[in-house]
């Protein structure tokens, strides 16, 4: 064993932690869950929340998207880079950033949908850019260290792989909360109604800090690493290793195209069941059946991806989402009922790469050390963070520009049958191009399959021994 490794061995010891195990799975857990029940709660209707309330033209509001994502992205890379120059204390060194930031991030988030009433358009528009990209720059300073710690809580892969699910369910629990219960509280009578949605901001930002905590009592930081043997940071040798690495290239290209899709399905639905269904209140069995489809495939994730791989397993989902996609597309005469109930199918498709994505996110970083001798894991999911980021940015302009080309008309009462059809197409057509894109990336252009990762793990412990 080499010195670092027996310092590092000697330093967990000393500081005698608990053994990994379902407290840490559960805090894991928590923490998505506290962040997406405002991400997905922004996601899914704020771009509505905008249009219908502030009666903001959505091309203008794809702009702002456009505009603050980009700036997130950029906000995500230095706050990664911040976090790995700062040493661990006696809480660790990710999730004291947690608890300090979730309190602003949450107070934030509030008085993004704070409406009064009678003021012009530009007073509006204004307060949108200014809660909205404080929002997301507060955003990046909990979710930077968040997803940062997984590497810290356990270095065994295989717990790893049960981190990256049980997050994956703390989305999904705060998907399943916003998209069932969200449309109940938000709309009135098929419309949104503004002190409904800032009564619904102020019941999911209570519960969202409630999940901070949890993740801060119930997660331990167990890697801590010597840092008078860790080597210098450099940020040339950090660059050069992040060109070098073709899995994190190609998976931050396949991750930005996924969000891209995945963003815009949030937020062309709302338009789709509101306007071209007529039932907005059946974003909520849309919602519980994409939470049902997850928690289904969540068992079927580990054996199939220790059977199979991860790559593998992900790419199977996205090929069966996109068939999903393609025939809806050509049934344009479904019934609300029957659109979801097709529909669920490809949500339990595109689900399993959900579930496998965050254990990318773990072998890229690994990849970057093998090729480095670096373990940035801050800086490389910050720059993983930074793609989704993009991809948001893209997402939201693009929306907002799509909803606007197909003719749609804000606070309209009726829309035309030019615009029906156009939202129709955004929300069937465009998913199956864009995920078909990904799954012929994912299958030839990945090079990580399941025999390489493995030697990865080996080939990394040699040189960590070495």
């Amino acid at each position: 064993m080499g010195q670092t490794a027996k310092k590092e061995a000697a330093q967990s010891s000393a500081n005698e932690f608990r053994k990994f195990g379902m407290k840490d799975k559960l805090g894991y857990m928590f923490g998505d869950w506290g962040n997406d029940f405002f991400f997905i709660l922004v996601a899914a209707f704020l771009m509505v929340f905008y249009t219908d309330v502030y009666h903001l033209n959505p091309a203008v509001v794809g702009g702002l998207f456009f505009a603050a994502r980009l700036w997130d992205a950029f906000a995500d890379v230095s706050w990664g880079r911040f976090i790995d120059t700062r040493k661990a204390g006696e809480n660790g060194k990710f999730k004291p950033w947690i608890l300090r930031m979730s309190f602003p991030l949450v107070i934030v988030g509030v008085l993004m949908f704070v409406h009064i009433p009678g003021m012009s358009n530009g007073f509006y528009l204004a307060y949108a850019y200014v809660t909205y990209i404080l929002w997301g720059t507060l955003y990046s300073t909990v979710n930077i260290p968040y997803g940062s710690m997984a590497s810290v809580i356990t270095g065994d892969p295989v717990e790893r792989t049960a981190l990256s699910s049980w997050r994956t369910m703390g989305g999904n629990l705060a998907g399943l909360i916003i998209n069932v219960v969200g449309p109940m509280i938000l709309f009135v009578d098929n419309k949104a109604d503004a002190n409904r949605f800032l009564l619904g901001a102020i019941i999911f930002g209570v519960l969202a800090l409630a999940c901070y905590m949890a993740c801060y009592k119930l997660s331990v930081e167990r890697i801590v690493i010597d840092e008078t043997n860790k080597p210098k940071a450099n940020f040339g040798k950090t660059v050069k290793g992040l060109g070098k690495n073709k899995p994190l290239i190609v998976f931050l290209i396949l991750s930005l195209l996924f969000i891209i899709c995945f963003m815009l399905i949030s937020t062309v639905n709302v338009y789709l069941f509101k306007d071209y269904f007529g039932n907005a209140k059946a974003l909520s069995m849309v919602g519980l059946l994409q939470s049902i489809a997850v928690f289904v495939g969540m068992p079927m994730v580990r054996p199939l991806v220790s059977k199979f791989g991860k790559k593998e397993v992900a790419a199977g989902g996205l090929l069966l989402a996109t068939l999903v996609y393609t025939v809806l597309y050509f049934l344009p005469n479904l019934t609300a009922t029957q659109f979801i109930g097709v529909l669920t199918v490809g949500m339990f498709g595109y689900g399993f790469f959900n579930l496998v994505i965050w254990a990318f996110v773990t072998d890229v970083i690994d990849y970057h050390e093998y090729l480095t001798g670096l373990r940035e894991d801050g800086t490389v999911y910050s720059i993983y963070s930074m793609a989704r980021k993009i991809g948001q940015a893209v997402a939201g302009g693009v929306g907002g520009a799509a909803i606007a080309a197909v003719g749609y008309t804000a606070g309209a009462e009726k829309q035309t049958s030019e615009a029906l059809q156009g939202i129709h197409t955004l929300g069937t057509l465009v998913p199956a191009i864009v995920l078909g894109v990904v799954f012929l990336m994912i299958v030839f252009l990945y090079p990580l399959n399941k025999q390489r990762t493995a030697q990865l793990a080996t080939d990394l412990a040699e040189k960590r021994k070495g």
